[in-house]
């Protein structure tokens, strides 16, 4: 870690730890202009924006990430803890920055003037607002009329509600109300005393992502410990991660398959699916990847029997897979429902803060295992996949294209491992570094996944902050719904399938 011109600390880390007193603290005038400017290079986005209470004072910390330096910006301003503070907002014009503005506003009550949408984020138990108090956009026309999708669903899915503004079949404006279930998962991580319900906790914070989320929150607990694990165990947890990521994008092209009634496509693509979680249950017991993944070790190294039963079924997975998607991206009803529907520019890509699938399906590469290579990746010259269109084609391509690629990662990092397990196992406590922020970075199938701690002068954890890609991802969806037919919204939230829990925390 070292200071760049006083006013930020920089570091090529992931994850990575900083003492917090030494981390610059700006007056708000002099972050904003920072903050600006950092904005104004599309290779930078910030990862992560908060507040927490200190003494007398709240302290804020911003960090951004360069994807032209591979590092890691952290830089800071003091407010004093007063219940009537006004800041002027920086989402005014960089409106990227709306969603953490309005994490902070509703977990303290701090105002940000001018903020382009300060809208609830989450609801949580304590807020002001309630759920039926949420003040939707409208539009004053005899021409105009509104459609309310949700929030409880036909499907066997998370509540969240879609308020449509159409004239007639054509959606001119998609406004998306979430919060329906906040259950207090930052909250949880502070009363959590032990390293085994952390690790449970992260397991929970999205169903599907369960590799993902316990992963950021391994390597960032292994950082705050000053401990260092071994290249196998590192490669061991990246095919279990992308693993994760073929399922995923697999279940999800069925899924698409579904929402144009082309059933054979669904059926083939659920069935390969199956392959692949019933791989990762055949590894540790649980198809979704519960318990795979503990700080310092594992309970299920792989061995030579479960190395062969992945090489197996990824040969299978691979051909079929090929097989349904050739068919599908050369059928031409498949193709008149994906191709042109539901575009997002790099541009609105870009200024709405888009992370993942979300953006590399939209021509902007954004992707943590190529800009801040984690785990095994750091041994790795990993190269995103990218789509230009930013339409349903693009995101469903996209998912093609990075199955190729994840099983290409698994097979190369089998051969690496071959009969060498990993030897380590997990441990119960661990002593944490006090007065110290960390950050850790994974990219999880749907796009980047944050997780950021600070401990006190005891080593406590006293304040620890999620961000899940479905964060930066729901303004794009909103966005791709303008001009189209209100029938294509089942299939665009499908080709975007971002996270309600994710989401709400």
């Amino acid at each position: 870690m070292m200071p760049l011109n006083n006013s930020w600390l920089q570091t090529k880390e992931n994850p990575a730890t900083v003492p917090v007193a030494d981390i610059p603290v700006l007056d708000y005038s002099a972050f904003a202009a920072h903050v600006d400017e950092l904005l104004l290079d599309k290779a930078n986005h910030c990862l992560s924006y908060f507040a927490y209470p200190c003494a007398d004072k709240f302290r804020f910390i911003c960090c951004m990430a360069s994807d032209k330096s591979h590092s890691i910006l952290v830089f800071s301003h003091e407010q004093p803890n007063d219940k009537n503070l006004v800041l002027e907002s920086l989402s005014a014009r960089r409106f990227s920055l709306h969603v953490f503005e309005r994490d902070i506003h509703e977990k303290y009550g701090i105002e940000f003037a001018g903020h382009p949408w300060l809208k609830p984020l989450r609801f949580p138990k304590n807020s002001r607002l309630k759920l039926a108090d949420y003040p939707f956009y409208s539009i004053e026309s005899d021409e105009l009329h509104e459609v309310g999708v949700g929030p409880i669903h036909a499907g066997i899915i998370e509540p969240g509600h879609f308020r449509f503004i159409c004239n007639g079949e054509k959606v001119l404006h998609l406004e998306i109300q979430l919060g329906y279930q906040h259950r207090g998962i930052e909250k949880l991580f502070l009363e959590s005393n032990t390293l085994l319900q952390r690790s449970v906790l992260s397991e929970s914070i999205s169903g599907d992502s369960v590799i993902g989320h316990a992963l950021c929150h391994a390597s960032l607990t292994e950082a705050l410990a000053g401990k260092a694990i071994s290249n196998n165990l590192a490669a061991e947890r990246i095919i279990a991660l992308e693993l994760e990521r073929i399922a995923m994008h697999i279940g999800d092209t069925a899924g698409l398959c579904t929402d144009i009634a082309y059933q054979f496509g669904q059926v083939v693509n659920e069935a390969l699916r199956t392959i692949v979680i019933n791989t990762t249950q055949f590894w540790c017991g649980n198809r979704f990847g519960k318990g795979l993944i503990r700080p310092l070790g594992s309970h299920y190294p792989l061995t030579a029997e479960i190395i062969q039963k992945i090489q197996a079924n990824l040969g299978e997975v691979k051909e079929r897979y090929s097989q349904i998607t050739d068919r599908m991206f050369t059928m031409p009803s498949v193709l008149s429902r994906f191709e042109g529907i539901g575009k997002v520019s790099t541009q609105q890509a870009l200024l709405t803060g888009a992370v993942g699938m979300a953006a590399r399906s939209a021509n902007l590469k954004r992707d943590i295992r190529w800009s801040h290579p984690f785990q095994y990746y750091k041994n790795l010259a990993y190269e995103p996949a990218l789509f230009p269109k930013g339409d349903v084609w693009s995101r469903a391509k996209l998912r093609e294209k990075e199955v190729e690629l994840s099983i290409a990662v698994i097979n190369r990092l089998l051969d690496f491992i071959k009969n060498r397990c990993s030897t380590e196992t997990p441990v119960q406590e661990l002593n944490f570094q006090p007065g110290t922020f960390a950050i850790s970075l994974t990219e999880g199938w749907r796009g980047e996944i944050c997780h950021a701690a600070i401990t006190d002068e005891k080593g406590r954890i006293v304040y620890y902050q999620v961000n899940d890609p479905s964060l930066h991802n729901w303004m794009s969806l909103a966005l791709a719904l303008r001009g189209v037919e209100i029938s294509d919204f089942p299939i665009n939230n499908k080709s975007f399938n971002l996270s309600y829990c994710g989401h709400d925390l």
